[in-house]
Order: C-alpha cells, then sequence, then structure tokens
C-alpha cells in the first residue's frame, strides 16, 4: 500500500464494528511500517488504544494526524 492509498484506506474509517475497525488500524500501521513511518505507525498504535478506551476524540486526532503527515510522504 502506498501513501496515497494508504491516506483513502484512512480517510474511510468512518463507523463500523470496534473490532473491525481495530483490525483495520493494524492494517495500516503495519503499512505505515514498510513505508518506513515508524512514528505514523506509534501514532496509529495510539489510535487503537484510543478507541479501546472509548475516546473517540483523541481517536479521531491521532488517524487524522496521520492522514496529514501522509499526505507529505507522497
Amino acid at each position: 500500500m502506498d501513501a496515497s492509498q494508504l491516506i483513502a484506506y484512512l480517510n474511510a474509517l468512518q463507523l463500523g464494528e470496534v473490532d473491525g475497525i481495530r483490525h483495520k488500524l493494524e492494517q495500516a500501521r503495519l503499512a505505515c511500517v514498510e513505508l518506513n513511518q515508524g512514528g505514523l505507525a506509534e501514532q496509529l498504535g495510539d489510535a487503537s488504544s484510543a478507541l479501546a478506551r472509548a475516546d473517540i476524540r483523541h481517536y479521531r486526532k491521532c488517524v487524522e494526524t496521520v492522514i496529514a503527515r501522509l499526505g507529505h510522504v507522497r
């Protein structure tokens, strides 16, 4: 998955079962690792933890930060 595909993938994370969203976050985290973006992968790990705590505000902030930073990777 390249940066453009990853941005589209993360933008599509809206609603769904929490386990499904967590699985997609993990896929995106692994894609960040493959793109040598360890900091972004860590940010997605934080998003997953926030989701587990039902901290939706922090979850969205983390995901939006990753999307913004991926825009500079392309």
